[in-house]
């Protein structure tokens, strides 16, 4: 399991901008946002369902974790997906515990542990 994942009460596009305010409010900015859909839609004519990327980075955290481990950015950043299956809708974020357990560093585990619970209580609060 490398994702924590939720199934919303909201519909699509709710779910969208609360993951995005959820974000905002535990320090996260966003650096990319991938529409999915569109993007499938638009290189290879594919319709899927609605689906977005939000990669999401804590500038606090990504420091202290660039310092500890000058190649994490390799797995950077912290992706959440908010997607539509069978009319249901549903949020998730990575776990980076998992994402960035296979490098043995103990600075980075705790940073990892920190940024998880917050990853957690945004999607919690989706």
């Amino acid at each position: 399991m490398y994702g924590y994942t939720k199934q919303t009460g909201l519909d699509y596009e709710e779910a969208v901008e609360n993951a995005k305010s959820e974000l905002k409010k535990e320090g996260f900015g966003m650096l990319m946002e991938i529409d999915v859909k569109a993007t499938l839609k638009k290189k290879i004519n594919i319709d899927f369902d609605k689906y977005v990327i939000l990669g999401a980075c804590n500038p606090n955290y990504a420091h202290m974790a660039l310092l500890a481990e000058r190649e994490i950015g390799l797995i950077m950043p912290c992706n959440v997906i908010v997607y539509e299956q069978d009319g249901k809708v549903f949020a998730s974020s990575i776990l980076p515990t998992v994402a960035m357990g296979m490098i043995k560093n103990k600075k980075l585990k705790i940073i990892a542990e920190a940024v998880e619970a917050k990853l957690k209580k945004v999607i919690d609060a989706i």
